[in-house]
C-alpha cells in the first residue's frame, strides 16, 4: 500500500527546504528511501505577481484583431454613454 503525507513548509535561505516527519507517521525506518514531490504554487494576489507578468495577462485577454477605427469608435460610444 502506498502511503501519501501533506506537508507545507517554509523555503529556507539557500533555496533549502526542511521536513520533519512527524513520529506516527506509517513510514518505516530511517535509511529508507522515499519520495518527495514539491509543488510551488501559483501566485494569486496581485501584490505577488510582477508587473511583466500582470501586463501578459492583460495582453492575453485583449480582443485580437481590431482595428484602429473599431477601437475608436468604442471608445466614443462609451463617451457618449457618460454623457446621458
Amino acid at each position: 500500500m502506498q502511503s501519501a503525507l501533506r506537508i507545507e513548509t517554509k523555503v529556507l535561505p539557500g533555496n533549502k527546504i526542511e521536513i520533519t516527519l512527524p513520529a506516527d507517521t506509517l513510514l518505516t525506518s530511517v535509511g529508507q528511501t522515499i519520495e518527495v514531490i514539491v509543488l510551488i504554487p501559483q501566485k494569486t494576489t496581485l501584490e505577488e505577481q510582477s508587473i511583466i507578468h500582470l501586463l501578459e495577462e492583460i495582453h492575453k485577454q485583449r480582443p485580437v484583431g481590431r482595428s484602429v477605427e473599431e477601437i475608436n469608435r468604442d471608445l466614443e460610444a462609451e463617451r457618449d454613454a457618460w454623457d446621458n
